[in-house]
């Protein structure tokens, strides 16, 4: 192989790994065991509580490994994840607010830990829906799981 050929692949390499797109679900209907191996078998690490958002950095036959908010890599099976995308806060406190902008009035306040329903990421800013009614608009700096 010639070394224009070799640059060229290396640099077609790095531009598909840069394209890569995160791979956020969530834990689906009922609470999952998180396993250090992807196996029953494996070492229970802890239980994922339903809703949890995590990002999928791996599919591996029927099973997923993923990341939490903590940066913490577990497995699970891949068919107790849920498409239906979540968020949670991990600032101190977030402020859900009625339009996309700083000066806009504040609906509520969320608490770091706090899961909100994930309905458009808008850029800087990201529409969210708490399970107490409330839909607004929050940092996405202060939210995981975009």
């Amino acid at each position: 192989m010639t070394f224009p050929r070799i640059l060229a692949s290396a640099l077609l390499s790095l531009a598909m790994a840069g394209a890569h797109a995160f791979d956020f679900k969530s834990i689906g209907a009922a609470p999952v065991i998180l396993y250090d191996a992807p196996s029953v078998k494996g070492g229970k690490l802890f239980i994922a509580p339903r809703g949890m958002p995590v990002e999928v950095v791996l599919t591996y036959g029927d099973w997923s490994k993923v990341r939490d908010v903590n940066g913490e890599l577990a497995w699970t099976e891949s068919k107790l994840l849920s498409p239906h995308r979540n968020v949670v806060v991990r600032a101190a406190s977030a402020k859900v607010r009625v339009a996309p902008e700083e000066s806009s009035a504040a609906i509520i306040s969320a608490d770091k830990g706090v899961l909100l329903e994930l309905i458009e990421a808008q850029g800087a800013w990201v529409k969210v829906h708490h399970r107490d009614g409330a839909t607004g608009y929050v940092r996405a700096a202060e939210v995981w799981g975009i």
